[in-house]
């Protein structure tokens, strides 16, 4: 049986190791005099002559003067200057070979100021932590939006769609009346709420689906199931073109499955009757 927590351990140590190995391939550059194995940066000055095997983690290896042996490089680029020469075979993983495939982890774009570039990953974790903590702060309403994803997906994307549409034209009217301008402050922390509130929801969603689909037998509780969903979607938003794609779906479905949980599911059953809602579905909660 697969154990979904190792998974979680996994996906989120190659989140860390993505981010790790994009942004430290300058950060630390320094000479070296006879191989080894080393971490960061290095160069072989001009005339310099280094006997043995170099092995370079984690940064690119910049090769002005000779190395009498092979240059294996992961996490970076093996590049050889004018004067520059290597006896032996070249092997590297990372920069340009992993950009091609990983173009977030291709630590060119980082140039020499180390970790102040790129922060795609280093965001995408930022806000799948927001969402995290949304959803212990609000683990009814979260439930409550899984539960108008299972029954109405297709209601709950009308009114994103609905929802996207009238934030412009509700905020403009606002303003318009200046004594309620106030209120597209409101407006905007409500926005912002439903979107981690939903983003919550559809990872539970989309995390609890993908254990039952490992181990059908057995139900994840919702915090593994939350995490587990954010692994999965956080991959999918970092691949080029597709992840823009993914996350304007997540924002979408998300935003209406919050709106709709301030939308009684059913009909009261009769007038002055207060409103009813269906049991909320999905993995069980602790009761406190």
């Amino acid at each position: 049986m697969i154990r979904i927590p190792s998974l979680l351990v996994v996906a989120c140590g190659l989140l860390i190791a993505f981010c790790a190995s994009s942004g430290a391939a300058r950060a630390a550059t320094h000479s070296v005099y006879h191989g080894g194995t080393y971490f960061g940066s290095v160069i072989v000055e001009p005339g310099q002559v280094v006997d043995g095997d170099l092995n370079v983690v984690g940064g690119d290896a910049d090769i002005f003067g000779e190395v009498n042996g092979n240059v294996n490089v992961a996490g970076g680029n093996i590049n050889i200057h004018d004067g520059g020469a290597i006896d032996g075979q070249e092997h590297e993983f990372g920069g340009d070979v992993a950009g091609s495939m990983l173009p977030w982890a291709n630590s060119d774009r980082y140039g020499d100021r180390g970790y102040n570039g790129d922060f795609r990953v280093l965001w995408r974790i930022a806000w799948d932590v927001v969402v995290l903590v949304c959803f212990l702060i609000f683990p009814l309403r979260t439930r409550m939006a899984v539960d108008r994803l299972e029954h109405h997906p297709g209601i709950a994307t009308a009114a994103g769609l609905f929802g996207w549409v009238a934030v412009i034209p509700l905020a403009l009217l606002l303003a318009v009346t200046v004594i309620l301008a106030p209120l597209i402050l409101v407006e905007a922390v409500l926005l912002t709420a439903g979107l981690f509130i939903g983003t919550a929801a559809l990872a539970l969603l989309i995390g609890r689906r993908f254990y039952e689909l490992l181990s059908p037998r057995s139900t994840p509780s919702p915090l593994v199931a939350l995490m587990l969903g954010l692994a999965l979607v956080t991959a999918a938003q970092l691949v080029p073109v597709v992840g823009v794609i993914v996350t304007m779906l997540v924002w979408l479905v998300g935003l209406g499955a919050a709106i709709l949980t301030f939308i009684p599911s059913t009909p009261s059953a009769g007038p002055g009757a207060p409103p009813t809602y269906p049991g909320i579905s999905g993995p069980p909660m602790p009761v406190g």
